[in-house]
């Protein structure tokens, strides 16, 4: 029987795992959520021994349902959401916390002391990342200050941090390795993304004890092997990467300024700037793509906080559609949005603007608006926030974009992918395995075993659904997002405007 890649997808609301053929057909998946926690406003927790068991179990539930053993398993490559913090005891493997979600703000005042003490640079510099609470670093930080004892038993060496990709590693192979790789380390604060190594700095800054990090190590090499009688033979563990990096090598954009586009809640959106880390004039993040050898390869990342999320919010606070899939058909009753723009603002805005006081504004409507006007300006606002960060990373680069690679769910949305391409005069392309993030950790570490051969393999099976070609005449396009534009205006700072004026 023909060998498989097992790719363990461990997300921010559910654990996936998904069985690849060699042609990175889908053999078989499973899925299992888990909880959600917010203990207090701004906290969001997850159980960490939850992460595991239902990432456990819905490895072996793909196994089965492929009708596969352990022994027809050629590697296993992980990718996790990316800067949640686990903190926990060497020796036994129990959490000494809650795992920090990434999505967590509760160490946002330590940020801002940070800013005021004048470090902001020396973050950006050494790790491409802006100095926020979304990322790792201060997460840890606040578990050593919060948990009694928890900083004596980091500084001992008795406790371990790791991102997900981490604690996975750790448990697969029943304590053995504590690693992760160059992708997640590059989302700490504590990681240099020029030297490839945990930086002293940064470390004394945060007051996080060098003891307590996991060896960093490239996206693609055995690392080692899952423990005996955990899926009834030894499977070799051979890839690791973030998920935003996962699916960027999932969609083969493994050549400098090819870019794709995630949408998923929000957007995420990586371009590939080769072995070179370009810094951002745009505040966008410059980030660790992979590391494939000794060799890294760098990305561009910008966000879009609000994408399918505007939908939900048509569906649940608006009440015009009954399912989010009911929102296409609406939109297309319309040949356009009848001058309506929505800008979906509700948590602010992020690159190229990063106005946490703008917020959501619907403008110009007439008598003759309807829902569905509504629904079409609330697609497009997914495609105008995109090509605003499209359009900063072309200045960030300097590199000419030929065509832009989508995923996620809104993907399948064929209206809101026209639109994309007529906004950015490019051509949109859809694969035809949506599977991006899953397909490019499988892609990993089939690579570091020789289950495919070399990146030309991952190039080569690499297959478009459709390809969106742009229709719009350049004087529309300039027109609309001159539209957009002034419309974003209006958004902004209204929060801020209101606490001044009141």
């Amino acid at each position: 029987m023909s060998q498989y890649i097992l790719a363990l997808d461990q997300g921010t609301t559910s654990s996936r795992a998904i069985v690849f053929d060699r042609e990175g057909g889908v053999r078989s998946a499973a899925q299992k959520e888990f909880t959600q926690r917010f203990p207090r406003p701004g906290w969001v927790e997850h159980d960490p021994l939850e992460i595991w068991s239902t990432q456990s179990g819905v490895a072996q539930e793909a196994m089965t349902r492929a009708g596969l053993r352990a022994a027809d398993i050629a590697a296993i490559g992980i990718t996790n959401q990316r800067e949640t913090v686990i903190v926990w005891d060497r020796r036994t493997g129990e959490p000494v916390y809650p795992a920090i979600v990434w999505q967590d703000r509760r160490t946002a005042g330590l940020c801002e002391e940070l800013r005021a003490r004048g470090h902001e640079n020396t973050f950006r510099e050494k790790t491409g990342l802006l100095l926020d609470a979304y990322f790792s670093g201060t997460k840890v930080r606040w578990i050593l200050d919060h948990v009694e004892g928890a900083r004596a038993r980091a500084e001992r060496g008795d406790l371990a941090f790791g991102t997900v990709d981490s604690w996975l590693v750790y448990h697969l192979t029943g304590g053995e390795l504590h690693l992760t790789d160059a992708t997640n380390a590059s989302r700490t604060l504590l990681y240099n993304i020029h030297t490839g190594d945990w930086d002293d700095e940064l470390l004394g800054l945060l007051d996080v004890p060098r003891a307590l990090l996991p060896e960093v190590r490239s996206s693609s090499e055995v690392y080692g092997t899952t423990a005996e009688g955990l899926f009834g033979a030894r499977i070799p563990i051979a890839g690791i990467a973030g998920d935003q990096q996962a699916a960027t090598f999932g969609q083969a954009c493994l050549t400098p300024g090819m870019a794709k586009n995630t949408y998923g809640t929000g957007c995420f959106m990586l371009m590939n700037t080769g072995p070179g880390a370009v810094p951002s004039a745009n505040r966008l993040l410059t980030t660790v793509a992979w590391q494939l050898g000794g060799e890294r390869t760098y990305a561009l990342e910008g966000s879009v906080f609000v994408a399918g999320a505007v939908v939900q919010w048509l569906r649940d606070g608006l009440g015009i559609i009954r399912e989010s899939g009911e929102v296409e058909a609406l939109a297309t009753s319309v040949p356009s949005s009848g001058g309506v723009v929505l800008v979906p603002a509700f948590v602010g805005l992020g690159a190229p603007y990063w106005d946490p006081y703008a917020r959501g504004t619907l403008v110009g409507m007439t008598r003759g608006t309807t829902a569905a006007h509504i629904a079409r300006a609330a697609l497009e606002s997914i495609a105008y926030q995109s090509a605003d960060l499209l359009a900063a990373m072309g200045q960030d680069s300097h590199a000419p974009l030929r065509e832009l690679r989508v995923d996620g769910g809104a993907s399948t949305n064929n209206l809101l992918m026209q639109f994309q391409a007529d906004l950015l005069g490019l051509p949109v392309v859809r694969p035809r395995v949506t599977e991006t993030t899953a397909l490019g950790a499988a892609s990993l570490a089939g690579l570091a075993v020789g289950y495919w051969q070399d990146t030309g393999d991952i190039t080569r099976r690499w297959q478009v659904d459709r390809v969106f070609e742009p229709r719009m005449e350049e004087a529309e396009r300039g027109e609309r997002l001159h539209r957009w534009r002034r419309a974003v205006e209006r958004s902004r700072a209204w929060e801020e405007g209101e606490t001044v004026g009141s």
